[in-house]
């Protein structure tokens, strides 16, 4: 290939990568502003989840139809007994770490919200090393005390700070370390063919209603059932606006899954790694911009801390893997060198041994 070859051709596959993460980013950005926007005038974060995870569930089915119709192969279909047991935990932390985070934005802003949902990389660091997944290393000290201290600096004489949406969501960031751990696990077992995050989407959806159900019946259910919003309606249109609001809000949630996929499959997980750093950058300045958030000095320096802490993690990470893959290369050599060099002895001892029988014969 000449040079204006490979110049071409890097332009295609870095203006892709940028169409990627821009339609990444339309999804994750957008649902962050939405959900806020519809907390606003319709109080029931929990039902609003429900409804997302019904959608998520009938759009997840639909895709996975037109695949198999495309492709000609059967799509993977759970029986009852590892359905309940391998997948119940994984949809049941996904679930509660969804609808908290939605139920947060009824009081705190959504740089708070940002800001806080970013120190989930603690608990997924907490739980990966319990369940065996990630090596206590001293680097991931410093990453913690970095994630920690950018927290601390950023919620510190806060002037928009709220003690229950920020406990709220640091239960979620939580139970998202819990969630994102277990769902690792789950597309790692080959056995349960569950490496399509479509089919995933698709067999968590239900559980997880199922999970949240309780918590809508106990906090809003009867609240739910005597408001004009939706069952009490005065006027359909008033009716058919809300219906079509929340819809919206379940084609984003689909789209946000759906677009990370397609950023992983066309580029790498580290690709979307670095775009989520760049994202709450994104999504902070706009906050202070369109939706009034103010944010200090000190707020500023904590959040840069933070992402310090997130970029590190990332870095290292990918330096500790790329190490392992070329040890797990070495290792390859190695045992290919052993096994020619023994073949090697067996011909010989084996042309030996004829050698030895045709003297005899003699």
């Amino acid at each position: 290939m000449t040079h204006f070859d490979l110049y071409l051709s890097f332009i295609k596959k870095a203006s892709l990568t940028v169409l990627l993460v821009i339609f990444y980013y339309c999804f994750s950005i957008g649902i962050t502003f939405y959900n806020k926007w519809v907390m606003k005038r319709f109080h029931y974060p929990i039902f609003m989840t429900l409804v997302h995870l019904a959608m998520t569930f009938v759009l997840s089915g639909i895709s996975r139809t037109l695949v198999s119709w495309y492709t000609g192969k059967p799509h993977i279909c759970l029986s009852w007994k590892p359905y309940l047991k391998r997948v119940a935990a994984t949809a049941l932390a996904t679930a509660l770490d969804i609808g908290l985070s939605n139920w947060s934005f009824m009081f705190i802003t959504i740089s708070l919200y940002t800001m806080t949902k970013s120190t989930a990389v603690l608990f997924i660091l907490f739980f990966a090393i319990i369940f065996k997944l990630e090596k206590l290393r001293s680097w991931l000290l410093i990453v913690i005390v970095l994630i920690a201290g950018g927290l601390f600096m950023f919620t510190y004489k806060s002037t928009q700070f709220n003690t229950k949406g920020f406990i709220l969501v640091l239960i979620a960031s939580f139970l998202g370390g819990i969630r994102w751990t277990l769902t690792q696990i789950l597309t790692q077992k080959a056995d349960l063919g569950l490496q399509n995050p479509i089919d995933t989407m698709y067999h968590l959806q239900p559980l997880m209603f199922i999970g949240l159900f309780p918590l809508f019946v106990f906090n809003e259910g009867l609240s739910l059932s005597a408001s004009e919003k939706l069952f009490r309606y005065h006027e359909t249109s008033a009716l058919l606006n809300m219906v079509f609001v929340l819809a919206g809000g379940g084609f984003l949630a689909f789209g946000l899954c759906f677009s990370e996929f397609l950023l992983v499959a066309k580029t790498s997980s580290l690709t979307l790694s670095i775009a989520g750093i760049f994202k709450e950058v994104c999504v902070l300045i706009l906050a202070s911009h369109l939706m009034g958030d103010q944010l200090t000095l000190l707020n500023w320096l904590g959040f840069v801390m933070c992402l310090s802490g997130i970029s590190l993690h990332v870095a290292l990470k990918v330096t500790y893997s790329e190490d392992s893959s070329k040890d797990t290369r070495m290792e390859k050599i190695h045992d290919v060198a052993l096994s020619e060099v023994a073949t090697e002895l067996l011909l010989r001892n084996g042309q030996a041994n004829e050698s030895e029988e045709d003297e005899v014969v003699h």
